[in-house]
């Protein structure tokens, strides 16, 4: 006999309602870590964008296409993070109408403090092998429904044939 555990179907609006949730615990514990480093002067979202950058030096459109970010945030928020110094812009040397930008070495810095930080939650949600293992199933889980939502928004791909 199934257990009610195993009756037990998720929907998409089921995820996707958890995965709003859990993105708003992560920013409200990540907008106290902040605090607890002493930066007041930038927003999670903000700092989530410096991640997005990461090592490399991108054009305005490559963070947006990276970071899934809308024209006039992603504008607002990179303004913010050069205005405080955490990032440099410069003009690209073939077109100068097009600005290229790179982490600044303080925002390196703050990156390398939020990961010392995300290990320690990391350490919390995966204790053991099995808690691993669970979690990189999710990631999978994650990226998969994220492919395949972008295929449907790309090619239209509603329907099951």
């Amino acid at each position: 006999m199934p257990s009610s555990e195993d009756s037990f179907t998720v929907s998409h609006l089921d995820l996707v309602r958890v995965v709003e949730r859990v993105h708003r615990r992560y920013l409200d514990l990540f907008r106290l870590d902040l605090g607890r480093l002493g930066v007041d002067d930038l927003s999670p979202s903000q700092v989530m964008m410096l991640f997005t950058i990461g090592g490399d030096e991108l054009t305005v459109r490559d963070l947006i296409d990276r970071g899934y970010y809308l024209g006039s945030n992603a504008s607002y928020n990179l303004k913010r993070l050069v205005e405080t110094g955490y990032v440099d812009r410069s003009a690209s040397e073939r077109d100068r109408r097009s600005a290229r930008i790179r982490l600044s070495e303080k925002g390196r810095k703050l990156c390398e403090a939020v990961r010392k930080m995300d290990e320690s939650y990391h350490r919390l949600v995966a204790r053991n092998a099995e808690e691993k293992r669970e979690l990189e199933i999710a990631f999978k889980t994650l990226k998969r429904l994220e492919n395949v939502w972008t295929s449907a928004l790309r090619y239209g791909e509603t329907q099951i044939v």
